[in-house]
């Protein structure tokens, strides 16, 4: 036995570290492609069991856990309700503030309602609240059932019979979708708070005709288009934590390493789809 064993014992390991030059950069692109198809056939399969485990859910309402969904909505959104009017306060002061000092030298400093109005509605109140969602809730999602992983609970589960889509996936991502429209329009309201705050001090607009020249200027069509993409990016955030949750091994580097890559997925995609529906919006003249 030992006589069998000791020529493999004895052979030298070809280490990667000498390849270098030409060879070992088409080695370190090929591997980075091989990475991403897996990846990309991971995403596309998770994709598949969400969308069966949701049209499950559709056709049988009693699969769904309601206490976990609840607790979701709380944590994922409610508790998100304070950061997200804050931090689109301030962005809607930052937007009047550089708009009333451009649009001054032009004088039409008036105009700085409309860019305010229009900006929060349609862009920065949803990109903003769907950022926060996913620094939050895509990192927490990915954590949480990460954690699970590691601790062998999922697999507890699966020989309990207890389907990991029903139980941890679906209520997060209903979750989202439910409180995402409430965080967008906290976030307009935010905005636009802001924006009148700066306007009020700098070029004394009063709250009232603020208001009012919002109400007849802005059209309400743009309050509808942010909010067309709540629930989209509200969907693509919370299926990017979870499945990262769900690839999560049985090491605290595997845990760390799928934390930061949802967060990070999470905006990407956020940002991505925002600009598919600017030109989508566009092209159909909204």
């Amino acid at each position: 036995m030992i006589a069998l064993v000791r020529p493999a014992l004895d052979a030298e390991i070809p280490s990667r570290q000498g390849i270098g030059g030409l060879v070992g950069f088409f080695d370190r692109f090929g591997r980075h492609v091989v990475h991403l198809a897996r990846d990309a056939y991971d995403m596309l399969e998770f994709t598949g069991h969400l969308v069966a485990a949701i049209g499950r859910t559709i056709i049988h309402p009693g699969r769904l856990r309601i206490t976990p969904l609840f607790a979701v909505m709380q944590d994922a959104g409610i508790n998100a309700l304070p950061i997200v009017f804050t931090m689109t306060f301030f962005i809607g002061a930052v937007i009047a503030l550089v708009g009333t000092n451009l649009l001054t030298t032009l004088g039409v400093e008036v105009f700085t309602v409309e860019l305010v109005g229009v900006a929060v509605l349609r862009e920065f109140g949803v990109v903003i609240a769907a950022i926060l969602l996913a620094g939050r809730s895509a990192s927490s999602f990915a954590a949480q059932i990460g954690a699970m992983r590691m601790n062998q609970e999922t697999d507890a589960m699966q020989v309990m019979g207890v389907d990991r889509f029903d139980a941890l996936v679906i209520p997060r991502v209903l979750a989202a979708i439910l409180m995402m429209p409430l965080m967008t329009f906290c976030a307009d309201i935010g905005g636009i708070a802001g924006g009148l705050l700066v306007s009020w001090a700098t070029i004394d607009i009063s709250p009232v005709f603020f208001i009012q020249r919002t109400l007849e200027t802005v059209a309400i069509k743009h309050f509808w288009m942010g909010m067309s993409k709540a629930p989209f990016l509200a969907l693509v955030i919370a299926a990017a934590g979870c499945r990262h949750g769900l690839m999560v091994g049985g090491d605290v580097q595997s845990l760390g390493r799928n934390v930061t890559s949802s967060v990070v997925q999470s905006v990407f995609m956020v940002i991505m789809f925002d600009a598919v529906f600017a030109v989508i919006f566009t092209v159909l003249d909204l």
